[in-house]
């Protein structure tokens, strides 16, 4: 779950480099890579990994 959050995270900051977009000056595109980056580490800490989608 943390990995695609953290693939979402990448995909904007991207997006927002390439278009030269800033949200404001707490939402830019390092304070999105920095989540991203923390996402893959608890994801690859094993966080969220009992975590299931099925109802």
């Amino acid at each position: 779950m943390f990995a695609l959050i953290a693939a979402l995270l990448f995909a904007l900051a991207l997006i927002f480099q390439i278009a030269g977009v800033a949200v404001g000056t707490v939402v830019t595109v390092a304070t999105l890579s920095i989540a991203g980056l923390l996402c893959v580490a608890l994801h690859l800490m094993g966080v969220g990994a009992g975590w299931s989608l099925k109802r």
